[in-house]
């Protein structure tokens, strides 16, 4: 199946001289929730506008579903919906005012049917009569996705779709993509939140300083570069690790009291086997270990680590 949007060799440079994205290549498969993570100013946000025809692209192209952004930008942009980080309506409409016009604004008839089905979707059809002013930043997010999907778009760019949103709000909010991804709707998302890519996202691409450094399926991501620690908790405090154990990747913790074993999970052997071994010969008892696993936050400071 073709991907529902294809970018190449992409590169945006400000008047300033100022670089935002450096070739970036990437495509996105149709129905999936991909999730764009990167620190601020790495070019997510940049990115998404030239997609969205908001910001005009300084070489390279970009399709969605087949249409040039640029040559057929009216197609293009009609199979969008965009929630932008920042909150923009008009304080004296209706919420339904608002969800109808934006829909209106896409040349597509008037949808009643359609408008009350989304805003029931996004728990606003009790708000339904009020006026944007009156509601909660949570509110008004929701209403920003309602307005992004009032012209009934395949692709949804999300960024910073939780930024100031309560917890359980937000775990309203990612029930909500899951639902619209099982549509059929593509979901790209950008997020400082990393759990809501790790819960959320098939495949994750890191941005950082304009240039894409990876783009990994999730699970392969963080068994490809996830590391393991192990966690002895000693019997007896010791005040520096035998020179015995120099071969492995040991580090003293919790004043002596405990040893963090690292080791990668995918090697042909972890070696947790021989140094138990080794500490037993050395003395050193323990009374509890137990295991944790990288996240992938640990992974991405990583990564962005390694290219700094």
């Amino acid at each position: 199946m073709p991907s529902i949007i294809s970018i190449r060799e992409l590169r945006k440079t400000y008047a300033t001289g100022f670089e935002a994205l450096k070739e970036i290549n990437l495509e996105i498969d149709r129905g999936e929730i991909f999730a764009l993570l990167g620190p601020n100013g790495a070019g997510k946000t940049t990115l998404i506008n030239i997609i969205c025809g908001i910001v005009n692209p300084s070489s390279g192209s970009v399709t969605v579903d087949g249409h040039d952004i640029v040559r057929n930008a009216r197609a293009a942009r009609s199979l969008i919906g965009l929630v932008p980080q920042e909150l923009t309506t008009d304080a004296f409409e209706s919420v339904w005012a608002t969800t109808s016009f934006s829909r209106g604004l896409f040349g597509k008839p008037r949808n009643d049917a359609h408008i009350e089905k989304t805003l029931r979707a996004l728990s606003l059809i009790d708000k339904k009569d009020d006026k944007m002013m009156t509601l909660s930043g949570g509110m008004k997010r929701r209403v920003m996705i309602a307005k992004a999907l009032s012209h009934e778009p395949r692709v949804l760019f999300l960024d910073e779709p939780t930024a100031g949103v309560d917890v359980e709000l937000r775990q309203d909010m990612w029930q909500l993509v899951r639902e619209l991804r099982d549509s059929g709707v593509t979901i790209i998302l950008t997020t400082h939140y990393i759990e809501e890519a790790e819960q959320m996202a098939d495949r994750v691409g890191v941005v950082n300083k304009g240039e894409l450094m990876l783009v990994e399926d999730k699970h392969h991501l963080m068994r490809k570069l996830g590391k393991k620690q192990m966690t002895l908790q000693l019997t007896e405090p010791v005040e520096r690790l035998p020179s015995a154990l120099s071969g492995y990747n040991l580090e003293l913790a919790a004043n002596g009291q405990e040893i963090v074993y690292t080791y990668d999970t995918h090697a042909e052997r972890t070696g947790i086997t021989s140094l138990l071994g080794e500490l037993n010969k050395n003395g050193i008892a323990f009374n509890d270990l137990h295991t944790t696993q990288s996240s992938l936050e640990d992974i991405f400071v990583d990564l962005v680590k390694q290219r700094a």
